[in-house]
């Protein structure tokens, strides 16, 4: 595998990793435009994976607030998962967040994507309690 910081030239095949990835939630957020932005306020943050051929084999987006980090969107292909792309991409995100000097970081996985919540338990992830999300469009 080849990891590297994401770039504006992997999103089509991101976005195509994100569509077939079960418990994924896609939004009007993440269109071109959307994830252009984010990738342009948080460079080098987000990470993907790459196979020996080129193919995208995973991604996780990742920013922050200045306070807290946030990780979005951490996918990794049927055919790659098992081999530890996930652990990695997620390793290197996080370290890209403590060089930023951000100490702590959040994500929000789909109450129903059991897989997902699995992964992040069993890397070390709390899950919180006492939190409810609350959404409003600008």
């Amino acid at each position: 595998m080849l990891y590297r910081a994401m770039v504006a030239e992997d999103y089509d095949a991101a976005c195509r990793l994100w569509e077939n990835t079960a418990g994924m939630g896609l939004s009007e957020a993440d269109s071109r435009e959307g994830i252009l932005q984010f990738l342009g306020r948080n460079p080098g943050l987000s990470q993907v994976c790459e196979e020996e051929d080129g193919t995208l084999a995973g991604t996780v987006m990742c920013g922050h607030d200045g306070r807290r980090g946030y990780m979005y969107h951490v996918a990794v292909s049927t055919a790659c998962r098992g081999k530890g792309a996930g652990r990695e991409l997620v390793s290197r995100a996080l370290a890209a967040l403590h060089e930023a000097g951000i100490a702590k970081c959040h994500l929000m996985v789909i109450e129903g994507n059991t897989l997902g919540r699995s992964f992040w338990s069993g890397t070390g992830w709390q899950e919180r309690d006492g939190l409810v999300l609350f959404s409003q469009n600008t």
